[in-house]
């Protein structure tokens, strides 16, 4: 997957904490007991599937783009998959970093 040629594109995620402690908002996949980055192909359909996403009170939530070698970097050194889902939160395809 490192080397796909849409590696160079922007997907967007949801960062926790932003401009402190930020961290990309990590779900779990109960079902298949994996830990996952959900990403999206666009801003407004990030803005959406937020709303479907487990997020903890007290924290602020902003959608952010990030290149997707970037993330999958990031994701494969803290040992999570990348989700990425639709504005609903449905997955549309599972990536392996």
């Amino acid at each position: 997957m490192q080397n796909r040629k849409d590696d160079d594109q922007w997907v967007w995620v949801v960062v926790q904490d932003p401009g402190g402690d930020e961290q990309f908002l990590g779900q779990h996949d109960e079902q298949e007991d994996i830990s996952f980055i959900p990403v999206f192909g666009d801003k407004e359909a990030a803005q959406q599937g937020l709303l479907s996403l487990t997020r903890q009170p007290g924290h602020k939530y902003e959608v952010q783009a990030i290149l997707r070698e970037e993330l999958l970097k990031d994701a494969a050194a803290g040992g999570f998959l990348i989700y990425l889902l639709n504005e609903r939160g449905d997955v549309q395809e599972k990536i392996k970093p």
